[in-house]
Order: structure tokens, then C-alpha cells, then sequence
């Protein structure tokens, strides 16, 4: 049965979507970017501020299942410039340095906002 889930720690949902759905096993994530619980968009920061306030997001909507970023399978980075990959890579390491999940990283034309990362991730319960 699937069940949606809604933290206050990360940013509101703004549309037809849920900030993350789970079925008891698996949790999906939606795209988070950089945007603060409080609304502040970080579009104009550089690559890793950006990255890490994504991840911070996805941490506390994984939070809200039961779930730490050890749990995460499977993460997709969004780039709107695929040369700031080494600088995402770099913070985004901070987040998995033990085990890291598979995962995908594309350069796209735009992303929501302007921004210049988005991150989705797939995480498994025990």
C-alpha cells in the first residue's frame, strides 16, 4: 500500500506531486533542489552549496520514514551543466562515504527554478 510522506525539515511540495512515497519497502524521493525548509532558493550559489542543501533535503525526507542515507540505493543527479560534476562529486561524497549507492548523473537543458542541481533518490527498508 502506498503511503506518502511530508517532512517539514526539507521544502514543501509545491504541485502535483509528494516530497516522497514509500510502500513499506521501498521510498522513492521526488527531485529535491536547493531550496531551503524555509522557502530560500540557493539557485545563484556555487554547485556544492547547492548540492549539499539537495542532499540535506532528501536526508530529512528519507528522515521521515525511518530511513538514513545509509539505506539509499540509488540516487539520479540533475545537472544543468554537466563540468560542475567534480564539484557535485565532491560534496555529494560527504553524504556517502561509506557503501555509496549506484547512481546516475545527466546534464539536463533547465531545471526547476533555475537551479543548478536536482537529486532523487531510491532508498530500501530493512
Amino acid at each position: 500500500m502506498k503511503r506518502i510522506l511530508s517532512s517539514d525539515e526539507a521544502p514543501a511540495a509545491v504541485g502535483a506531486y509528494s516530497q516522497a512515497t514509500t510502500n513499506g519497502d521501498i521510498t522513492f524521493t521526488a527531485g529535491q533542489i536547493p531550496m531551503t525548509p524555509a522557502g530560500e532558493l540557493l539557485d545563484e550559489e556555487p554547485i556544492a552549496v547547492q548540492t549539499e542543501q539537495s542532499l540535506t533535503n532528501v536526508e530529512a525526507v528519507l528522515a521521515e520514514a525511518g530511513l538514513e542515507m545509509s539505506d539509499v540505493l540509488k540516487v539520479t543527479v540533475f545537472l544543468d551543466d554537466i563540468d560542475a560534476f567534480d564539484e557535485m562529486n565532491e560534496t555529494y561524497a560527504d553524504f556517502f562515504d561509506e557503501e555509496p549507492p549506484a547512481r546516475s548523473a545527466v546534464e539536463v537543458a533547465n531545471l526547476p527554478k533555475g537551479v543548478g542541481v536536482e537529486i532523487e533518490a531510491i532508498a530500501a527498508h530493512d
